[in-house]
């Protein structure tokens, strides 16, 4: 009965603070690009920006063997971009809100979830970037592409749930702060974004630990959709077993991180 009323009460207050959500959205990205000459075109401009240098790097001088390289490279940069902007920004959210959070009743979990919105906002904008690089190599959108809001969407749920996890313990350990940057540099050179899966073909171990990188099924996925015009059998239709496994991962992660975050939350007035 008190599970009920607690999940009753949830989404009422979800409901209820949600335009507060947006609001604290839409003010972020205001901040982010004040006083900018160009504004919101520094989202479509960094990853092609990057994507230039990369290329150059690593597809000329390094000789990397991939068919269209600079989509196949930017597809997993603006994924990759959001997973690691939602989280960074959401880990000190609730540091950062403390002054609101002392005055007025507000649901927590709102400073979080926001921060993933707002990167969610800003990845919409890159889309344009990768499109445009998509067009000029000559990688066509297909009907299979208009499944790409899925796996945004298991993206979305992931990072909301492992942002949710963060920012409680950041409440506790400041120092998780200066750690995560750490962490985000390893967890990249984990996920297959500049290098292709065929060159781990004869190591083992690096397969199986790829294997066990959340970010690794939705780069992979988001790839298939949206690559799949330019070769079918190298970037095929995601199986349904590869959704159940997307899924399971984006709603596990979203469960524990709102059970770690309610029971956190208790104590943060203590902390912050």
């Amino acid at each position: 009965m008190n599970q009920q009323k607690g999940i009753k009460r949830f989404f009422a207050d979800f409901k209820k603070f949600f335009p507060l959500l947006l609001n604290l959205a839409g003010k972020d990205f205001k901040l982010k690009y004040r006083r900018s000459i160009l504004g919101v075109l520094w989202s479509i401009l960094n990853p092609l920006l990057t994507m230039i240098i990369i290329t150059r790097v690593f597809g000329i001088l390094l000789k990397v063997q991939v068919e269209n390289f600079a989509t196949y490279y930017l597809l997993g940069y603006t994924l990759w971009t959001f997973f690691s902007e939602s989280t960074t920004n959401s880990m000190s959210s609730i540091v950062s809100g403390a002054p609101l959070i002392k005055k007025v009743y507000i649901p927590k979990y709102v400073f979080p979830v926001e921060k993933c919105l707002f990167s969610l906002i800003n990845f919409g904008f890159s889309l344009i970037a990768v499109l445009l690089v998509m067009l000029l190599q000559g990688v066509y959108p297909t009907p299979v592409s208009l499944l790409v809001f899925l796996p945004v969407l298991y993206c979305f749920l992931f990072c909301v749930g492992f942002s949710l996890i963060l920012s409680a313990l950041t409440v506790y350990f400041r120092d998780i702060m200066h750690l995560y940057s750490v962490l985000l540099t390893i967890w990249m050179y984990l996920t297959p974004i500049i290098y292709p899966m065929s060159i781990l073909k004869d190591h083992d171990k690096a397969i199986a630990i790829v294997h066990c990188n959340p970010m690794y099924y939705f780069v992979e996925y988001f790839r298939a959709v949206m690559m799949h015009g330019s070769d079918p059998i190298a970037y095929p239709v995601p199986s349904f077993a590869f959704n159940m496994v997307c899924l399971a991962i984006g709603l596990g992660t979203l469960v524990l991180g709102g059970l770690v975050f309610s029971r956190a939350q208790k104590r943060f007035i203590l902390h912050i």
